[in-house]
């Protein structure tokens, strides 16, 4: 396997993230709901934040998009959004590089909790996560409310 590096993301990447973006919502077998663009990341860029992994040709094969957040009952926490893998380049440690780079962020931001959601059908991500020390609940659902 090539060197992979880890990096922020930035406006330069949101072309190859918005096709990264697509196959992660096929992979989630939600991709009539991927309705985001180059355009409106453009747009809305002062409220993306995320990190890639890339290949020495610089080729994107994976990142992880986070927010901060305050909760009331821990304050402030880091909320990854999204942690997304080629499949070529899974099982490989760059899941693992991507997290980390989330991680020590949060630490450094003095954060108190790192957040993520992950689907109750997606047993290899659970254990992923498990693995690192995350606990998962499945006390709470998604209640998303779709302005547009």
């Amino acid at each position: 396997m090539s060197t992979i590096s880890i990096r922020n993301a930035g406006e330069k990447d949101f072309s190859e993230l918005i096709k990264l973006f697509k196959e992660f919502a096929i992979f989630e077998e939600c991709e009539d709901k991927m309705i985001n663009s180059v355009a409106q990341m453009n747009a809305e860029k002062h409220y993306f934040n995320g990190f890639v992994a890339h290949a020495n040709d610089d080729t994107i094969i994976g990142y992880a998009t986070y927010f901060f957040s305050y909760h009331t009952w821990v304050g402030k926490s880091l909320y990854m959004d999204d942690l997304f893998v080629k499949e070529a380049f899974r099982k490989n440690g760059v899941g693992k590089r991507l997290i980390d780079a989330v991680i020590q962020l949060a630490k450094e931001e003095n954060c108190n909790r790192v957040r993520r959601q992950v689907s109750n059908w997606n047993k290899n991500a659970q254990e992923f996560y498990k693995k690192i020390g995350a606990n998962i609940s499945d006390v709470e659902l998604n209640c998303d409310l779709i302005l547009k």
